[in-house]
């Protein structure tokens, strides 16, 4: 028997369906603290949700590009996880996980075979990976925004590296994505959404229902 698939649920603004995802049974939550994003968090909102979450399921908040204090603030508020979801480097990488002093989630855009590439670069100073689909051209945030790439691209990863897979996941496609892509996880965020940055309990529970069936 394969090791479960971790289901993360992406982008929760409210405690409603922080709870909804917990019950669903999901193993991460994330929050995101970034102004440009219609799931966009407070520091003061992030506090409560990781409050409400904590010792019942493991958080996530994603950041973009964060300076220190940034990094700081969040990391005070004691999530288990850090995402970054911006174009850091490797060595802002290293050095935000020595500064936070919790778990580090790089998030790498594919959209191609040479993105490919650069997945190794962090698999030395990253606590797990995330492959998320590349944004379109002229996009004002990071990410996927909803869209997938093209799994057939990672069959020339090397397969020593375990990812969590995003960009463009819904109830509908996840169990194919499981099967073909064989991912360490799974992360969705605008795919259990009825509008953007609103989440839809009936679809969150869809979702993990349907990874869960792998």
């Amino acid at each position: 028997m394969a090791d479960p698939v971790v289901v993360k649920i992406c982008g929760i603004k409210t405690t409603s369906i922080l709870d909804a995802a917990i019950d669903a049974g999901a193993d991460m939550v994330g929050f995101m603290h970034f102004t440009r994003s219609p799931r966009h968090v407070s520091i003061e909102d992030l506090a409560t949700l990781i409050g409400e979450a904590r010792g019942r399921v493991q958080t996530c908040v994603v950041l973009v590009n964060p300076d220190n204090s940034c990094v700081a603030e969040v990391a005070a508020l004691g999530p288990d996880w850090i995402q970054l979801h911006g174009p850091e480097s490797p060595h802002r990488v290293e050095a935000i996980r020595a500064e936070a002093g919790v778990e580090i989630m790089k998030a790498v855009p594919i959209g191609s075979a040479e993105d490919i590439g650069h997945v190794g670069q962090f698999t030395d100073v990253a606590d797990r990976i995330l492959l998320d689909a590349k944004p379109p051209k002229g996009a004002d945030r990071p990410g996927g925004l909803g869209r997938s790439f093209d799994w057939n691209l990672l069959k020339a990863l090397d397969p020593s590296i375990a990812f969590m897979l995003s960009g463009g996941l819904t109830p509908d496609n996840v169990a194919d994505a499981i099967q073909l892509v064989r991912p360490f996880g799974v992360d969705v965020s605008s795919g259990v959404e009825s509008a953007p940055g609103v989440k839809d309990k009936r679809l969150v529970e869809a979702f993990i229902r349907n990874a869960r069936a792998q």
